[in-house]
């Protein structure tokens, strides 16, 4: 487990379950034996080792530290995606009274190691981003989601804004938090549910299914539909037409996951 001495820039990862009072005891049993189980196994998927952080544990929710190292796109990325998928399988096991549904937040700042957890405002604004009325609310709007992610304005504009992750900015709404003696921007995202864990995007595109709704204060970019498949006059905007010119054939090496997508067979020469 990594340690460093003093104030040291660090990224701060929060996740809390939603409506875990609501729970009876062995539930609540189960969520804090298995949250751990889920947020390990998705940073293992995103390449990343949490046993190299400080973790703080409060029996629903966590706060994870690290020291800032480069790696901040992946976290908002990659895991942030494994942690949704992650999530998609453990429920699809149980009953919708049963199902774990996450707050999760990344913020940026500097962290002191203290005797009795952390230190420093980032870790105060991280606990404010973390029940702030947005993000409550997002769960609320989209009942069918698992998981709903808050980014500080300093990490949406470093690794989304900037361009170094798949996601798209317009994924995105920008909102203000307000609790307590705590203001400040905040950036909003709802990952679709049922994503692929493994796709894989340019970056700057939205990811398959995300909501491609501008961000408040951005244009939405210009964007041209699909021609109909029986040219401009056809009444129909897309086609299932079969078009063997049109197939495109990949080959691969290796493991796949595959969840979530569509093949089809056939011969190549028809």
């Amino acid at each position: 487990m990594a340690a460093w001495p003093d104030f040291y820039p660090c990224t701060c990862i929060a996740v809390d379950a939603q409506a875990y009072g609501s729970n009876n005891d062995r539930r609540q049993s189960e969520i804090q034996h298995d949250l751990p189980r889920l947020l390990d196994r998705a940073a293992r998927n995103a390449g990343l080792d949490r046993e190299q952080w400080q973790i703080q544990r409060k029996g629903d929710e966590q706060l994870a530290v690290r020291p800032v190292d480069g790696k901040e796109p992946r976290l908002v990325d990659d895991y942030i995606r494994h942690l949704v998928g992650e999530l998609r399988d453990y429920n699809a096991q149980r009953v919708p009274e049963a199902r774990m549904r996450l707050r999760a937040v990344i913020h940026q700042g500097l962290v002191e190691l203290a005797d009795n957890g952390f230190a420093g405002t980032a870790v105060v604004a991280t606990a404010r981003l973390l029940n702030s009325d947005p993000l409550y609310g997002a769960l609320a709007t989209h009942p069918e989601s698992d998981l709903a992610l808050l980014l500080s304005d300093e990490v949406f504009r470093s690794t989304v804004a900037g361009g170094h992750t798949t996601l798209s900015t317009g994924s995105f709404r920008r909102v203000t938090v307000q609790v307590k003696e705590f203001e400040a921007t905040a950036w909003l995202h709802v990952p679709a549910l049922g994503a692929p864990t493994g796709a894989s995007h340019e970056p700057g595109a939205a990811g398959e299914g995300e909501s491609a709704a501008p961000a408040q204060g951005e244009p939405a970019a210009d964007r041209t539909e699909p021609a109909a498949a029986g040219g401009a006059g056809s009444g129909s905007r897309i086609s299932s037409e079969y078009r063997a010119d049109n197939i495109n054939v990949t080959n691969v090496a290796g493991s796949v996951d595959a969840r979530g997508a569509v093949f089809g067979f056939g011969s190549v020469g028809g």
